[in-house]
């Protein structure tokens, strides 16, 4: 007889959602960290064995992030598919390499040696759950669109963090680049979109009543066309040129909103967390065409406001409310927006507006807009991790498996 395994392990969200929650709580903390010393001047900058900048990239697109996004697919991904759950052995391989590789990682902040055989644990532990999400997705079913989208996304992630791991292993700053630039327009970007594709018209159908918002394979595609587009001509270095892509990619989200019937979603508040998330795609892409079409006129006006507007506007913002989503949903519990989430998702957009303003408004010392950001970013997200993280603790109220 096997013994029986704590609750953790019962489900892949379990492990994963709690491993990337906690994943963010430490790498802001590290941020705000570096932020009180190279702007808030309140100590001596620590000597990083990476530039501090790309440290940060790295943790969140490919530490923060993937957590939540393998706990997402291999427990959704199966019951899009009709599909077989994914096996327990190997979503907590693929946790605890992943797992352990980041721990090692922090390690390696002061013992620089480390910093390879971390990275390489993480891409071993990406390696291991990627094969049952292959299986997932090759599953007969009337239309596996979404998941073969997605999970290609994830593969492609898994080739950004294997650039980023041979730069640390002595290879040139050129494979950094494209790992971090990469990481959010072929990797995050297209997967995330394809989520809300899938998800957001058939959760608003769930409550508005007579919806009729539909998924339009077009849209999704054409924004598809549009972020390889940008990742290609930024990593070009033609920046000045992205509005290309970038422009009809702002149109067409802005309607996909509408077409989704954002000014209805506030009958329920869980919902409306999503259409606001979302809303903020199509604010980004329009401030990077406005980013790109100055810099063809020889000017760079906005910083990296765009990409703040993107990363924490759209991309945390949205990972706030799916997470909260699955984990009530696969509790057992109540599926809605209380009080504390409804406050926290807010600060999370009051969060992205100062960072954004810390392009435009530079303060000394410890009022660093940047840092404030970081410190709000890390208070949300502490804030809803007292609220959820207990939850993949805990068996299911109602005594359903999972």
């Amino acid at each position: 007889m096997q013994p029986k395994l704590p609750v953790f392990f019962h489900a892949p969200h379990r492990v994963m959602f709690l491993a990337g929650a906690t994943q963010g709580i430490v790498a802001l903390a590290w941020w705000a960290l570096d932020l009180a010393a190279r702007h808030g001047r309140l100590f001596g900058a620590p000597d990083w064995p990476l530039p501090p900048a790309w440290i940060h990239g790295l943790l969140m697109i490919y530490g923060f992030f993937p957590f939540f996004i393998f706990g997402f697919l291999m427990t959704a991904g199966p019951r899009w598919q009709g599909a077989q759950p994914v096996k327990r052995s190997a979503y907590v391989a693929s946790f605890a390499c992943m797992g352990l590789g980041w721990i090692g990682f922090y390690a390696s902040l002061v013992l620089p040696a480390l910093t390879v055989p971390a990275l390489a644990l993480v891409l071993l532990g990406w390696i291991l759950g990627l094969p049952e999400l292959v299986r997932v997705a090759r599953q007969p079913a009337e239309d596996r669109r979404h998941v073969v989208l997605a999970v290609s996304a994830q593969a492609l992630g898994a080739l950004g963090l294997a650039a980023f791991t041979a730069y640390a292993a002595g290879g040139p700053a050129g494979l950094a680049r494209p790992a971090l630039g990469g990481g959010i327009w072929f990797y995050l970007l297209p997967l995330l979109v394809t989520v809300v594709h899938r998800m957001l018209p058939f959760f608003s159908g769930v409550v508005i009543p007579k919806y009729r918002g539909t998924r339009p394979f077009w849209a999704l595609y054409a924004l598809l066309a549009c972020f390889v587009s940008h990742g290609v001509l930024e990593l070009a270095g033609a920046q000045q040129w992205t509005w290309l892509a970038d422009l009809p990619a702002a149109a067409v989200a802005l309607h996909l909103s509408w077409h989704w019937e954002i000014r209805r979603s506030f009958v329920v508040r869980m919902l409306a967390v999503l259409h606001i998330s979302f809303l903020w795609l199509g604010v980004s892409l329009a401030l990077f065409t406005i980013q790109s079409a100055a810099l063809l006129f020889g000017r760079g006006i906005l910083g990296l406001a765009p990409l703040h507007a993107l990363t924490i506007g759209f991309f945390s913002s949205l990972l706030l409310g799916m997470a909260s989503r699955v984990t009530l949903g696969h509790s057992g519990r109540d599926l809605r927006a209380d009080a504390w989430t409804w406050s926290i998702f807010w600060g999370i957009q009051a969060v992205a507006l100062v960072r954004i303003a810390a392009e435009f408004v530079a303060l000394p010392g410890p009022a660093n807009l940047s840092l404030l950001a970081a410190l709000g970013w890390l208070g949300m997200y502490g804030w809803w991790y007292v609220k959820y993280a207990p939850a993949y603790l805990r068996p299911r109220p109602d005594g359903r498996p999972g």
